[in-house]
Order: structure tokens, then sequence, then C-alpha cells
């Protein structure tokens, strides 16, 4: 495959994104099944046909920003080729204008919509479009011509060829600074509308000349003046001014800073300038869209490949001596940057963020998390966040490695927990981002296995020597009894503690749910379920519902462990405690909590359903309302009855033996941990009587 044939295949999607396809080299050749001259592009991985597309003689193909061909291959499905060399695109460009019998020089092969026979008929007199000369005295004419070209393709594709050939449109932004000097109310509207129709065009021939260097203010300053609004609009000065590029490190390419500059000037006016469009005007402006993605595409790349650049960032941001602002623009040009990175295909990310890494991104996200200035701080997270959600084991691997020489309070994950214990924000937006962080690192499921070790043991074991004391410190400190004499009443009742609290609650219940035995061997030494059962008697009942939760996944499990650390502590009786606190309202709290008995009832968990019988009875006899009290106690006296009588059933020596078997913990076959502590050292060991009927 030769360079100048390398392209890549887009497809635009419904949200009119454009979504890489892949890599190949592009060839024309004549397929016999599609009879006709057609393109095809082979995948430059494994050979296979990523494209074979007939040059139909009657489909308009555009040539876009010299390395680009788009055309539409059926009614909602678009196409473009993005060549890495301009003569391989002109090249293509002109056997695709062969089969179609048209001169290359053109850069759009046909109308873009059949005209019904009378328009045709009509426009067959009229060769070309006669665009009025421009002077201040015809510019109610122009726009008048402009807007009435616009529902009709011939005529805009006549419009467009006429502003092209003309040089029209640098023309009109003389007479803008005319007007403006002379504030010229009238002339300035008259102008606003022609430009808005003229980015309606969706030309790229058009937008080069607009977007240029000497053009882009004045097309700006044109759009200020809507006729729509009292007062014009200040985006020059903007952009001028606040937010002049500023070069946070010296751009040594002129082309690149120049297409920086661009990019930046163009998305303004997508997002700010223009209003917003109507259904009708969103089709208009997709080569709008494109000229922006395709812009980012190449910035990316070359950014990348300037290494001095890159090295340089990276010593700034993290330099003690750099100032505030100088920081924020480092930070929020590197976050940008990684934004931008969004758009590109999956290989050509996978080598954007291998470059960041080799640069030292996650040591320096370190240091900058470390910072006291809050912006600086968000905008390491949402960097950090496209680390995690792109490659979760390279920052697994980081954070292990550098827990061998730090202490826990400055690792990376503790800097992470700490941002979203401490945030601000009423509405714990922050929070949420970083606990969904926190999910991803801690999800088995994005873990890798090898032959020797598997991340999933080593991080895990990790996580909980190193971090999930910090994670767990709000809920313990939050959860503490006080003096006896009262009960245990739980204080922090203001919102957003208690959205903080339901957050760490979702995770462990996550834990509990992913992690098997080390969050067992946790949850039981720091006797966890009794604080978080605390939670029960919050006033918000999204609090105390996020604590009936946690304890349903763990009963849920039907693991002897946990209900013998539940029996043990009588943990159940803050449950209770709930249900009946809450009285006969059916609501939420009262579903649930009688979901968790109807459970233990159902599945018939035999020691559950003794202890419950045995200690809450009398408390929960009088329910009628529904049968699951009665049923557990129907479930208990059964099971009295096998016991009384052994010949009934031989299942009570098989719980008792699996009883004895449980105290020893085998731990799932993909988890073996040499330091597993056994979650149940410190229980006693069963009274002999059992054993001995054992032996009867």
């Amino acid at each position: 495959g030769e360079p100048r044939l390398r392209v890549k295949v887009y497809t635009l999607n419904e949200d009119r994104q454009w979504d890489d396809r892949g890599t190949g080299h592009v060839s024309s050749a004549y397929v016999e099944r599609l009879k006709g001259m057609s393109l095809l592009v082979r995948a430059e991985s494994d050979g296979s046909l990523l494209l074979e597309s007939k040059i139909n003689p009657n489909t308009a193909y555009q040539k876009q920003q010299d390395t680009l061909i788009v055309w539409s291959e059926a009614e909602n499905y678009d196409l473009a080729l993005s060549f890495q060399e301009k003569a391989g695109c002109d090249e293509i460009w002109e056997k695709i204008c062969q089969v179609q019998g048209k001169d290359p020089s053109v850069d759009i092969t046909q109308e873009l919509i059949d005209e019904s026979e009378e328009e045709r008929f009509d426009d067959m007199s009229s060769p070309g479009l006669e665009l009025p000369p421009c002077e201040l005295s015809r510019l109610e004419e122009v726009a008048e011509l402009v807007a009435s070209s616009l529902p009709s393709p011939l005529r805009r594709e006549k419009l467009s060829l006429a502003l092209e050939n003309e040089g029209y449109i640098r023309k009109l932004l003389e007479l803008f600074r005319v007007c403006e000097d002379l504030e010229n109310r009238e002339g300035l509207h008259h102008l606003y509308d022609i430009i808005k129709g003229i980015f309606l065009l969706n030309r790229t021939a058009l937008f080069e000349v607009m977007f240029s260097e000497e053009c882009i203010m004045d097309v700006i300053g044109c759009l200020e003046f809507d006729p729509s609004l009292p007062q014009p609009r200040r985006h020059r000065e903007f952009l001028t001014t606040t937010a002049r590029f500023k070069e946070v490190i010296p751009i040594s390419d002129p082309e690149l800073r120049q297409k920086i500059h661009q990019t930046y000037r163009v998305q303004y006016i997508q997002d700010m300038v223009l209003p917003t469009p109507s259904v009708f005007e969103e089709n208009m402006l997709s080569t709008l869209h494109s000229f922006i993605f395709f812009n980012k595409v190449e910035i990316v790349g070359m950014l990348q490949d300037d290494e001095k650049f890159l090295t340089e960032l990276f010593a700034q941001l993290t330099d003690e001596a750099t100032d505030d602002d100088k920081r924020h623009e480092l930070v929020n040009f590197l976050k940008e940057f990684c934004a931008f990175s969004q758009t590109l295909q999956p290989q050509n990310r996978d080598a954007f963020f291998k470059t960041l890494s080799n640069m030292g991104i996650l040591p320096a996200l370190e240091v900058i998390l470390g910072m006291d200035d809050v912006h600086v701080r968000g905008a390491a997270t949402d960097i950090f966040s496209y680390l995690v959600e792109y490659n979760p084991s390279m920052v697994r691997e980081f954070v292990m490695q550098e827990s061998q020489q730090n202490d826990d309070d400055i690792l990376l994950i503790n800097l992470i927990i700490e941002h979203m214990i401490c945030d601000t924000d009423p509405e714990l937006g922050g929070a949420v981002q970083l606990m969904g962080l926190l999910r991803t690192l801690v999800d088995p499921e994005n873990m890798l296995a090898t032959a020797n070790k598997t991340e999933k043991t080593e991080f895990l074991s990790f996580f909980y020597k190193h971090c999930m004391h910090v994670l767990s410190a709000p809920l313990l400190a939050n959860t503490t009894e006080e003096k006896p004499s009262k009960g245990n009443r739980f204080f922090a009742n203001d919102f957003q503690t208690c959205q903080l609290l339901a957050l760490i609650v979702e995770l462990l219940t996550f834990c509990v749910e992913h992690h098997t035995y080390h969050i067992k061997n946790y949850i039981i030494n720091k006797d966890i379920l009794r604080r978080v059962l605390v939670l029960t008697a919050s006033q918000h009942a999204f609090l105390a519902l996020c604590a009936l939760r946690f304890m349903r996944k763990i009963i849920g499990l039907k693991d002897e462990f946990y209900n013998r650390y539940i029996m043990r502590n009588f943990l159940f009786e803050p449950v209770v405690k709930a249900f009946l606190n809450n009285g006969s309202r059916y609501n939420l709290i009262n579903s649930a909590i009688i979901e968790m008995f109807e459970y233990v009832r159902v599945e018939d968990v035999k020691s559950l359903t003794a202890h419950i019988i045995e200690n809450y009875w009398k408390a929960l006899e009088d329910v009628d309302y529904v049968q699951t009290f009665k049923g557990l106690k129907l479930r208990y006296e059964q099971q009295r009855e096998r016991q009384d009588n052994p010949k009934l059933d031989r299942s009570l020596v098989i719980s008792d033996l699996y009883c004895l078997v449980g105290l020893v913990d085998y731990p799932d076959d993909d988890e073996e941990d040499e330091d597993e502590e056994d979650a149940d050292s410190k229980e006693e060991s069963p009274p002999l009587s059992k054993k001995s009927k054992l032996s009867s």
C-alpha cells in the first residue's frame, strides 16, 4: 500500500458525528457484482474490505480541505474518505470525475437534489446567477437574493459558484468595514443576513475563504449585528481581549499554531455566534461540524509528534514556581487536548494516551490534585476521568507501584477519595463523578488476568490495605454510638453529608457483590454492617434505603460467615426498629424491609429464620397485612419439629456439617491470596453437643 493512497473511512452517525470505520488503502476498480467502477478500501490491519462503493453516475461527491472526499451513499448514510496525502486525494478525485464525465477542477460533482422539471426549465434560460455589484446601495438586494436561493438546491449551487468565482466574500467584508465606520445600522443588518445565509450554503470552498486568517474576524464582526437584537453582540472583543489565545507553551510550527487559532474561532462561531439552528438548518451546517472535526484530528496528531512541546508542558505544570494563572492555562489546555482526543479513532487514541503516559501524566496529575486551587483540581479530575475510562489498568499499575515508596495519604487514589469527601458543591456533582471513577477502578470486570498473577488479587489487596480506610472514614465518623442511654441516634442529618454517605454505602454495596472475601474480612473485622445500619434511622429516606440495600446484598449471598456475624451482633435489631418506627405507612422503607424478611423465608435460610423468630417474634407477630412473618414462624416450627425428631430429616446433620466446614472459608478459585485473614478466626468453635450428634 502506498502512503498517498492511505485513507481513513468515516461514516456519519445519527448524532451527526463522524465515526471512524478504520484505516486502509483505497483503489478504484471495475466490480462485476456492482456492474461498474467502484471505490475499494482494504484494511491495513487484516486486508478485509472496509468499503466497496460503486461510483454512481449521479451521486454528488464533494472534495473538501484538499484531503477529504465526502458523499451520501444512501438516504441517511454519509461517507467520507480522509487521505493521508493530497496527491492520493487528487488521484481518486480524478477517477470519480472521469466516471461522471466532470472536469476534476470542480469541488462538487453534482447538484445535490434533483430539481422539479419546471424549475429545471426555468433555469435553463439563465445559465449562471448574476450577483449585483458589491455596493452599499445594493446590500438589500444581495440579502434577498441569498434568502431566496436557500430553499432550492440548484440556486444554492449557482449562488455558491458565483460567490466563489467573483471573490465576492472579500468584497462583502470590505463593505462591512465601511458600514462599521459609518455606523450604518441598516447595512450592517443586511450583512448579518447575507453572511448567515452563506454559512447555510454549507460549502467547504466558501468556508475556507471565510475562516482564513484575514477574513475570520470580519465574518464574526458581521454576525454581531443581529437585526433581532437591540444591541450588537461583542464577539470580537471577547475573542481578542478576554479569550486571547495565549500560547501556554510556544508552538514552533506556524501551520499548527494557525490551525489551533482557526479551530478555536470556528468552534466559537458554531457554539456561540450562530443562532441555535432550526432542524431545517441543522443539516445545512454538517460541513461546518466536519470542518471542525477534521481540524481537531489534525491538531492532536501534530501536537503528539511535538516531543519538545509536551515535555515542556508537563515540566511547567508540576513546577512549584509556575504561577497560578499560568497553571490554570496549562491544565485547561491539557484538558482540551484530552477532549479533542475523544474524537480520534481507537488506534489513534491508543497512541495518544501512550504518549501522555510516557510523558508522565499520572505523576503530574497527582501533583496538581494535591494543590489548593479548586479550578485546577477540577480540571485535573476531568483529565483523570479520561484516563480511567480509557485504561483503568494503566492507572492501577501506577498506583500500586507508587505505594511502595510513599505514605498512604498522598497516594493518587486517596487524593481522589479525599476530593470526593470534601466536595463543597451542595449537589455533590464532583463527588458523584469521582465515585464513578473509583467504581471503575475497583471493578474486577475490567481487570486483566495474566498467567502468573491476576490484577484482581494484587490490586484489591492493595486497595483494602491502603485506601479502604480513607473511603470509609466519613461513615465511621458519622455513625459512632452516642452514650448508650441515648440509644443509637444518627446525628449527621444535613443533606450534603447524607448524600456523601449514600455514595460511600453504594460503593461498599458494589464491593460486597464483586469482591467476596476482601470485603468480607473488612466488614466483619471493622463491624461495618452495624455502622451502616445506624443510617436506617436517618430522616432522609434515600439514605435509610441505601443502608437496607447494603444489608440485603449481604443476606443475598447466603454466606454462613456473614450470617453468623449478623446473629452474633444482633444486626436485625436496627432493621426491626426501623420497620416499627415506620408504622403502618406503606412506602419504600416498608417494602424494602418486608422484602428482606421475605427473601429469608422463600430461600429458607435456616440460621437466620431461627434467629429472627427467637429474638423478634414478639415485635412482629401482629403484622398481618403480609404473610411474611407468619410464614417465617411456620418455617421455624417445621425446623424445630425436625430437630426434635431427627429421623424426619437428615438436612439438619448436613447443615451442621456445613457450619463446621464453613469455619474454613475457601476463597474463590480466582482469588488465591496468601495473606488472607480468616474472617471468622475470632469465633468460638461450636459446642460439643453438636459434634456428638454428628457421631451418633
